[in-house]
């Protein structure tokens, strides 16, 4: 079990680093033809229709998937200055209850991005761009990172029970 759920936070992390480049390469290009288009004069405008709105979707796509492995590496931005001056003990209780907390939080979250997709599939909701896209197929994206986050949240949890110790550790102290 444990390495399936790591193959799927690492191939997670993969797609939000493929959204990203999506980005790089969306607002590269845009910016490509935005000089051609000023070197060609008036009479010549290039651009990619809905630009804007696809390198959001890939950035909305990046933001999400990436929480749960990122969780897992340690590398979410915590303020541990309280929690380290705890003893052992009570910083496992206290990671516990945070963990809990962000679990049951998450799972929220994801139950109510998930009705916001059946909503938005059901009216048909479009973008607003040049290039009218079915705005649950984006949503998709944060539904599954969402998901991802509060199996990577129980997961941490269930780990942090069976260890009776502390785990969760900025990615420069492990």
């Amino acid at each position: 079990m444990r390495r399936a759920l790591d193959t799927v936070y690492a191939t997670a992390a993969w797609a939000a680093a493929m959204a990203v480049l999506v980005i790089c390469l969306v607002v590269t290009a845009q910016v490509v033809l935005n000089v051609a288009s000023r070197l060609g004069g008036a009479g010549v405008a290039l651009t990619i229709p809905s630009y804007a709105d696809f390198a959001g979707f890939a950035l909305a796509a990046a933001t999400f998937l990436a929480l749960a492995p990122t969780l897992r590496a340690g590398v979410h931005i915590r303020v541990n200055l309280a929690v380290m001056r705890l003893p052992t003990r009570l910083q496992w209780v206290a990671e516990l209850i945070v963990l809990a907390l962000g679990t049951a939080m998450a799972a929220y979250a994801t139950w109510f991005a998930g009705s916001l997709l059946q909503e938005s599939r059901h009216y048909g909701d479009m973008s607003t761009g040049i290039v009218a896209v079915p705005i649950w197929i984006p949503q998709i994206a944060m539904v599954a990172g969402l998901g991802l986050l509060t199996v990577a949240l129980l997961d941490t949890l269930v780990e942090s029970l069976r260890r009776r110790t502390p785990i969760l550790k900025d990615a420069a102290e492990a």
